[in-house]
């Protein structure tokens, strides 16, 4: 069977991501990132069909489709954290001053790129979305599908990634992999 486009990816991102250390902070870091940009974005009102609504709402659904398309049951999943994140941004947006909303966004931001730097000192690697951007779309689907993977869900996704591993990138196919909580 072909490796779709999700399992290159993660295989690629898994790759960046051998470290438990460095999964730990990814695992706080991506989502302060992701909830500051919906916070920054749901700042900003556009209309869709003559309806005013934030443009983090349009940002996220685009996002969410994406990665329905790349992996139905990861993509489904990653609605449990983006509903509640994106429910947050709109809270925040509309309850707060701007000032506050651009503090949040700040600390937020800040500090969870902080984090993923961080983990990537244990790594010895730079972050994946330096060599590809697409990466940055990949980071949060990774999280939802380690969880997976520590629950016992979808091995058979990580054993198609682990393949991709040892196919393209044979130097990390004997480091810890997807959901190894020792290495």
């Amino acid at each position: 069977m072909a490796d779709t486009l999700f399992e290159r990816q993660m295989a690629m991102y898994t790759t960046y991501h051998r470290d438990r250390r460095n999964r730990a902070t990814h695992f706080f870091g991506i989502p302060a990132i992701v909830v500051a940009v919906l916070v920054a974005l749901a700042v900003a009102r556009v209309e869709v069909g003559g309806v005013p609504i934030s443009l983090a709402v349009v940002v996220a659904a685009a996002v969410w489709l994406l990665w329905v398309i790349l992996d139905p049951p990861i993509g489904l999943a990653m609605a449990l954290f983006v509903g509640p994140a994106l429910a947050f941004a709109e809270w925040l947006a509309a309850t707060r001053s701007l000032s506050a909303v651009w503090t949040m966004f700040a600390v937020l931001f800040v500090g969870g790129w902080a984090l993923q730097l961080w983990g990537h000192v244990y790594e010895g690697r730079r972050p994946a979305l330096l060599g590809n951007l697409f990466q940055a779309l990949i980071g949060p689907m990774f999280l939802v599908a380690e969880i997976a993977f520590a629950l016992g869900l979808r091995g058979d996704l990580r054993q198609r990634i682990e393949r991709v591993i040892a196919e393209r990138y044979p130097d990390y196919a004997a480091t810890p992999g997807l959901g190894d909580t020792t290495g």
